[in-house]
């Protein structure tokens, strides 16, 4: 079943309005027709809101709204994900695969070893093109919500960003000790918010770790294999969906 986000004001007294690009995308791509049922989120609560399509009118696809059931598919807890910069188009899939993976946040991080260097304008376009692919993927794995693209950060504003978390942690090839990670990662509690901060390619620098301690960030180790950084983020994410949902 297809799901798709409205704005909280599009459901009301029975009835969902889908507007935008989903209009075209319901209509003329999917082909959708009167009686077909889709599921809808509102980005605000984790309800999910079933509904049929009644009619196609003025650039809007009218729904009637037959019941709404909680979701539950959040992580119970805030998992705020700071990747620093990689090449190519290895954003799009951290981005698109985290979000699958129940991400609240992702923050895009400028770290020293970053080949990849974006001005103000570049920055803005990325973003937006980024948060479109978030949308994508928060539709397609059923969320309550789409997760933020935060604005491209320096390191040391990351760092002063992800203050507010209760836990923190950076994922560094030296360390070593895996049961460490296990003991943190099975001690977090739902309700806690959690700041993640992956490096780039070429990983971080001594001095930049040692300035992530500084701001309360531990180290941790997620194997005795080298991840690359599309896949970090990724498998911190699937370690926590253990944690917190299976265990």
């Amino acid at each position: 079943m297809y799901h798709f986000f409205v704005d909280r004001s599009n459901i009301f007294d029975n009835t969902v309005i889908i507007d935008g690009p989903d209009y075209n995308h319901i209509k003329n791509v999917l082909r959708m027709k009167e009686g077909e049922e889709i599921s809808v989120g509102n980005g605000e609560d984790e309800n999910e809101y079933r509904c049929m399509i009644d009619r196609f009118e003025d650039d809007k696809v009218y729904c009637k709204l037959m019941f709404v059931k909680e979701a539950n598919v959040e992580l119970p807890a805030k998992v705020t994900l700071y990747q620093c910069l990689p090449k190519a188009d290895k954003m799009e899939l951290i981005i698109q695969k985290c979000v699958e993976l129940g991400v609240s946040e992702i923050v895009p991080v400028a770290s020293k070893r970053c080949v990849v260097k974006l001005d103000d304008k570049k920055a803005s376009g990325k973003v937006s093109r980024w948060q479109g692919i978030a949308e994508a993927a928060g539709k397609q794995s059923k969320r309550a919500y789409v997760p933020i693209i935060g604005q491209v950060l320096s390191y040391k504003d990351a760092l002063k960003d992800a203050a507010k978390a209760d836990i923190k942690i950076i994922p560094y090839e030296l360390s070593e000790d895996v049961e460490s990670t296990k003991k943190i990662f099975e001690n977090i509690k739902p309700g806690q918010s959690v700041a993640v901060l992956i490096g780039p390619e070429g990983g971080f620098e001594e001095e930049e770790v040692a300035i992530a301690r500084e701001a309360g960030f531990t180290p941790i180790s997620l194997g005795k294999r080298i991840l690359r950084t599309e896949t970090a983020g990724m498998t911190v994410m699937a370690w926590l969906t253990y944690c917190l949902e299976i265990l």
